[in-house]
C-alpha cells in the first residue's frame, strides 16, 4: 500500500494544514504498518504554472528552456506518484477563498486525459477510482454552509469536484476554521481537527 503526502502551504512551520497532514499521516501509519509514504512539499518546491511551452511539449515539441525541461520531469513524477497512491493526504489551506496556486499547479499535472479521465459519448469518466483522499483544510475565517461567507467557499467544493471528476468518491475533509480570528480560536480549531483525525477510519 502506498500513501502520497502533499503539503502546499507557504507558511512553513506556522502552517496549520501542515500540522494536520502530519498527524493524519501518523494516524494512517498506525492503521497500516509498513505503508510506503512519499512526501511532496509544493510550498517549498512549487511546480511551474502551465504555459504554452508545456502544452507544446505535450504535442511533441522539445522545449528549449532548461526550466521547462526540469519541470516536465517533475510533472511526469507527480502524475506517476498520484497514479501509484492508494491514499492521498493533501494539505489545502484556503487562500483568497480557494486553494493555493501551488496546489492548483499540481492538479493541472494530474488531470490528464487518457490517464486519469477520459471523454466518452456519455460524458467524462474518471479513471482514478478506488483511491482514498484525506484533505487537511485550514481557513482563516468561517465558510461553512451556515456562515455569512458560505458563498465565497471555493476551496473544499473545488477539491471535491476535481477528485470526483477523476473518479475518486472517498474524499474526507479534516477542517480547522477561523484560525486567524484569535489565538484562542486557532487553538480550538486545531484541537477540534485533531479530535477528528483520531476518529478517522484510516
Amino acid at each position: 500500500m502506498k500513501l502520497l503526502h502533499i503539503d502546499t502551504s507557504i507558511l512553513g512551520q506556522n502552517s496549520v494544514s501542515r500540522q494536520l497532514t502530519q498527524i493524519i499521516v501518523a494516524r494512517v501509519r498506525e492503521a497500516h504498518p509498513g505503508i510506503e509514504v512519499r512526501y511532496t512539499d509544493l510550498g517549498a518546491e512549487p511546480l511551474e504554472h502551465l504555459s504554452g511551452a508545456h502544452l507544446a511539449a505535450a504535442q511533441g515539441t522539445t522545449p528549449e528552456s532548461a526550466i521547462i525541461l526540469r519541470d516536465l520531469e517533475r510533472s511526469r513524477r507527480a502524475l506517476e506518484d498520484f497514479l501509484a497512491a492508494d491514499i492521498l493526504v493533501v494539505g489545502a489551506p484556503m487562500y483568497n477563498f480557494t486553494i493555493s496556486s501551488q496546489l492548483k499547479a499540481w492538479i493541472d499535472r494530474i488531470c490528464v486525459a487518457g490517464k486519469t479521465f477520459r471523454y466518452t459519448d456519455s460524458g467524462p469518466q474518471g479513471l482514478a477510482a478506488g483511491k482514498k483522499v484525506i484533505v487537511a483544510s485550514s481557513r482563516g475565517g468561517f465558510y461553512g454552509p451556515q456562515s455569512p461567507a458560505a458563498a465565497l467557499e471555493h476551496q473544499e467544493s473545488y477539491l471535491r469536484g476535481v477528485f470526483g471528476f477523476l473518479g475518486i468518491t472517498e474524499v474526507t475533509f479534516v477542517r480547522a476554521e477561523g484560525v486567524n480570528i484569535s489565538p484562542d480560536q486557532r487553538q480550538a480549531a486545531i484541537s477540534a481537527a485533531r479530535a477528528e483525525v483520531a476518529e478517522l477510519a484510516a
